[in-house]
């Protein structure tokens, strides 16, 4: 199954992402969402961010994910290329995402996203899987 695709949509990024599971689901949007932002190809690194957060649903859970990884990446300034999420309940989640600060690898950077929005932001059950549709404010 492949992590994500994008589609075209106005003025801003649209990524159709696909999970077996919730777990992966939003592990797989977390990597396209850094795909975009970085070229992450054979990227390594030992810095460590730790991340718990609630929220009443699924959906507002993804955002609230998302946007705390960009709130991170732009206050540590550190690229995120692996996730992991260790605890996922549908409303909590407790996870590790993994990185490499930008310093020497700003060549690496593509793209600035801002937020991760609630643009017609649903999660389906998918053939096998999960899948969304998530826009990113560019």
């Amino acid at each position: 199954m492949k992590r994500y695709e994008q589609f075209p949509h106005t003025a801003d990024i649209g990524v159709r992402v696909y999970g077996a599971d919730l777990p992966g689901l939003f592990g797989n949007a977390a990597f396209a969402m850094f795909d975009i932002i970085a070229d992450l190809d054979g990227l390594t690194g030992t810095v460590e961010q730790a991340v718990e957060l609630t929220a009443p649903g699924p959906e507002e859970l993804l955002v609230a994910w998302l946007d705390e990884l960009l709130y991170h990446f732009y206050t540590k300034q550190v690229i995120y290329y692996r996730f992991e999420i260790r605890a996922f309940s549908g409303t909590a989640l407790k996870a590790v995402a993994y990185g490499r600060p930008v310093g020497a690898n700003r060549n690496r950077l593509k793209t600035e996203i801002k937020a991760a929005t609630y643009a017609d932001l649903a999660i389906t059950k998918a053939d096998g899987g999960y899948m969304t549709e998530i826009i990113f404010d560019t």
